[in-house]
């Protein structure tokens, strides 16, 4: 995984599992790589790992089966795609409302933007 500098890289990790568990890689109450193998799979240092699975557990996204590992939480998916559309609808779209009023672009051309893709 290539990280940006925007964000945190715990957080960039979070929302990866976060990716994976909407695109249903990982289903409710199934369980998701350990943080060593996770931290492995994306060649970071096990701490790093440890603060997103954290994150994702105050979240209550993931939690902990003692001795057994981590699993999705029932509800999660559902729970990431309410709060990411209301991340969108609160903080992207109206950037990007801006962004096509100062470029003079209106909603039909988005429109054959989306019909196109």
């Amino acid at each position: 995984m290539t990280f940006s500098n925007d964000k945190a890289i715990y957080i960039q990790m979070a929302d990866r599992l976060c990716d994976e568990i909407i695109s249903g890689q990982y289903q409710e109450d199934g369980r998701i790589p350990s943080v060593r193998e996770y931290a492995v799979l994306l060649q970071v240092n096990t701490n790093t790992a440890m603060k997103a699975y954290d994150q994702l557990a105050r979240d209550e996204i993931i939690y902990n089966k003692r001795g057994l590992g981590y699993f999705v939480m029932a509800g999660a998916k559902q729970k990431i795609m309410d709060a990411r559309r209301k991340e969108f609808m609160e903080q992207k779209l109206p950037e990007l409302f801006r962004n096509m009023r100062l470029l003079g672009i209106d909603i039909e051309d988005v429109m054959k933007a989306w019909k196109t893709t």
